[in-house]
């Protein structure tokens, strides 16, 4: 849920809002949620974390002019009071929240959840079923409290490593170095990301009239472009810049070998006119794979 932001007027009657009873506070902010007009109750609920069926009842008191009689009369609960969260009535509730999260990958037969992407509100089903009946906001709210939080997936598995790799690393370091001080050149290259060539979206902006966007493609079918691009990376590292070379054909060893070429042409003659020997450091794969004789 997105959190909204806050105006120094609003910070100062949210102060306010602390030293009220319940009956006074759910007046005062449905006083504030009519007076904003359209979407006012929901601008309080996210300001204050009132419920809207809180602060639509205190809307209905004032419209009734039941305000005054509400707040001398009106029941009170003492703090702490009111209906507890569900993870506090149910304390079994964590645990077989626990156990469903420690369940193995999606896909495996012996999972209770098996192809599922354990969303929120698949957990809550499962509960469900498990006697636990709570919402997929409750899970949520629990899931936090757990310390868990929506992450994106991090590349940082890397499977056994060679046992010469530091060895290799070194040597691959100290012939950079030897390069540089002799003036002779080193790029390091890399394919970068294949895109569509045509109307289709993409995550970039640009300035526009307001309310006239690019109609772009549905679908990023290939055959509703004009090809594929192909950016080819050459970076000179002594220099600091680079050369990209975009073809529209394939990522193959041809591809890359002109790709370098042309920074040669372009840029490297003119850095080391007296070059001997180029240093080229590049990944195994695709275009620069090992086993391509290119």
């Amino acid at each position: 849920m997105a959190t909204a932001t806050r105006s120094d007027a609003e910070r100062r009657w949210l102060r306010v809002l602390g030293t009220l009873n319940e009956a006074q506070a759910r007046l005062y902010v449905a006083e504030k949620a009519l007076e904003l007009g359209r979407g006012g109750i929901s601008r309080m609920a996210e300001l204050t974390g009132m419920s809207r069926p809180t602060i639509y009842k205190g809307a209905a008191e004032l419209r009734a002019k039941r305000s005054a009689l509400v707040a001398e009369v009106g029941r009170i609960r003492r703090a702490g009071g009111g209906r507890k969260r569900v993870e506090e009535v149910e304390p079994k509730l964590k645990k077989a929240l626990g156990q469903i999260l420690e369940e193995t990958t999606v896909g495996d037969p012996m999972s209770l959840l098996k192809w599922t992407a354990k969303s929120t509100r698949t957990i809550a089903e499962e509960l469900s079923r498990r006697g636990q009946a709570v919402s997929a906001v409750t899970v949520g709210r629990c899931l936090r409290d757990m310390g868990y939080s929506l992450q994106a997936n991090v590349k940082n598995l890397e499977g056994p490593q060679h046992p010469d790799r530091d060895a290799q690393f070194r040597h691959i370091n100290a012939q950079v170095k030897a390069f540089v001080r002799s003036g002779d050149p080193v790029v390091s290259v890399d394919t970068k990301k294949k895109e569509l060539v045509g109307e289709f979206k993409n995550a970039g902006r640009r300035w526009q009239p307001r309310g006239e966007p690019t109609a772009v493609q549905v679908h990023d079918f290939p055959h509703l472009g004009e090809g594929k691009a192909i950016p080819y990376g050459t970076y000179d590292v002594a220099q600091d810049q680079a050369l990209v070379n975009v073809g529209v054909t394939h990522d193959t060893a041809q591809f890359a070998v002109e790709s370098i070429r042309r920074w040669w042409r372009m840029l490297g003659r003119r850095s080391y006119p007296r070059a001997g020997r180029l240093l080229i450091c590049a990944d195994a794969g695709g275009s620069n794979g090992t086993r391509l004789r290119a």
